[in-house]
C-alpha cells in the first residue's frame, strides 16, 4: 500500500510538472506571437490574458482583444476570445468567439452577433502549425453596420488531402445576403431576401499550405478547384454546378462548369435586369438555351456547360461577361 501511494504521488508530481511546463511554453509562445505582430506594425493588444485548466486542459482566454493587420486592412475587436485544448492533446484546439464582435475591412465596419460561433482545429505537430482538419459551426449569425446580412445555420469544414490540397465543405441555411450584394446580383425586387440553402463541396489546391503564416503574412491562394457540388436554392430558382477550374497568379479562372438550372429563364431575366449580363447577350443566350431545354423534354430545366477563360465567362459561344476573381485577401 505504501509503495502504491508513492507511485500515485510520483505520477501526480510528474503530471503536474508536465502541465506547468506546457502552460509556461504556451504562454511564452503566445507572448512571442503578439510581440512579433507588433514588430510588423500590427495592432495586437489585449486588456487581460489568463491560462488555466490544470490538470487536464490548457485554456487560454483573452479579454478586450484587438487585432489589426495593416497589410490586409482587416481588424477584429473581440470582448472575449478563447483557445481551448486538452493538455494531453495540445495540437487539437477549440476556438471560441464572443457573441458580439466588431470586424473592420478597408471598405466596411460591421458588428457580428451570434448565438454560437466556435471552431475545432487539428494541427500538425511542429512550429509551423499546419492545418490538418477544421470544423466551424455558427448559429443565428447577424451582420449589422455599413453592411447587413444574416444566416440561421453555418457549417464549414476542411480536411487536408495533400501537401497543399484540402477538401472543403460549406452549408448555410436561411441566408440573407448583404443588401448591396443583393442589389448588384438581382436588383431590388426580383428574388426574396432570404436564400433557403447554399452548399459547397470541393477540393482545392493552394500555392502553399495553410499554417501560421496564413494569419501572420499572406493567405494561401487557390490554384486548382475540383468542384464536386455547388448548390443554391433561392426562391423559385434552384442551381447546381460541378466542374474543374485552374487559377492563375492573378486569380483568373480557366475551365468548364457543368450547370443544372431549374427555372432558368427567371435566372437569365434576373441577371439581365441587374446588369450582370448584357441585354443582347441575355437574349441570344435565351434563344440558344431554349432550344436545348425544349429538346430535353423539360423546358424549365436546363443542363449547360459554362466556360471560363481569360477572366471571362462564355455560354457556348455567347460571352456572359467577366468571371469572378478567385483571390483571398
Amino acid at each position: 500500500m505504501k509503495r502504491l501511494l508513492i507511485v500515485i504521488v510520483a505520477a501526480a508530481a510528474l503530471w503536474s510538472g508536465y502541465w506547468f511546463v506546457g502552460a509556461s511554453g504556451a504562454r511564452t509562445a503566445f507572448d512571442r506571437w503578439f510581440q512579433a505582430r507588433q514588430a510588423e506594425g500590427w495592432q495586437a493588444e489585449y486588456a487581460d490574458f489568463a491560462l488555466r485548466g490544470y490538470p487536464n486542459r490548457f485554456d487560454a482566454t483573452w479579454r478586450d482583444l484587438q487585432l489589426a493587420d495593416p497589410a490586409s486592412g482587416l481588424a477584429l475587436d473581440l470582448p472575449l476570445f478563447q483557445i481551448l485544448a486538452l493538455s494531453y492533446r495540445p495540437n487539437h484546439v477549440i476556438a471560441v468567439w464572443p457573441h458580439d464582435m466588431l470586424i473592420a475591412t478597408p471598405t466596411d465596419k460591421v458588428s457580428l452577433q451570434s448565438e454560437r460561433l466556435r471552431a475545432s482545429l487539428r494541427l500538425k505537430a511542429g512550429t509551423a502549425l499546419e492545418l490538418e482538419r477544421a470544423v466551424l459551426d455558427g448559429d443565428a449569425l447577424r451582420l449589422t453596420g455599413d453592411t447587413s446580412g444574416a444566416l440561421q445555420d453555418l457549417h464549414l469544414a476542411a480536411q487536408r488531402t495533400g501537401e497543399t490540397s484540402y477538401r472543403l465543405g460549406a452549408e448555410a441555411t436561411d441566408l440573407t445576403p448583404p443588401a448591396p450584394m443583393l442589389r448588384n446580383l438581382v436588383g431590388t425586387d426580383a428574388l426574396p431576401e432570404v436564400m433557403q440553402l447554399a452548399r459547397l463541396d470541393a477540393e482545392v489546391t493552394f500555392d502553399k499550405p495553410w499554417d501560421r503564416t496564413a494569419l501572420e503574412s499572406a493567405r494561401p491562394q487557390p490554384r486548382h478547384i475540383d468542384l464536386s457540388n455547388l448548390k443554391a436554392i433561392w426562391g423559385v430558382m434552384e442551381f447546381q454546378a460541378t466542374g474543374a477550374l485552374d487559377i492563375d497568379g492573378s486569380g483568373r479562372a480557366s475551365g468548364k462548369l457543368d450547370v443544372q438550372a431549374v427555372n432558368w429563364r427567371e435566372m437569365l431575366a434576373i441577371a439581365a435586369k441587374s446588369g450582370a449580363i448584357p441585354e443582347g447577350a441575355a437574349q441570344a443566350a435565351e434563344t440558344m438555351l431554349g432550344m436545348g431545354a425544349n429538346a430535353s423534354g423539360n423546358p424549365n430545366s436546363l443542363d449547360i456547360a459554362l466556360t471560363l477563360k481569360d477572366g471571362k465567362m462564355f455560354l457556348g459561344f455567347v460571352p456572359l461577361g467577366p468571371a469572378p476573381i478567385f483571390r483571398l485577401r
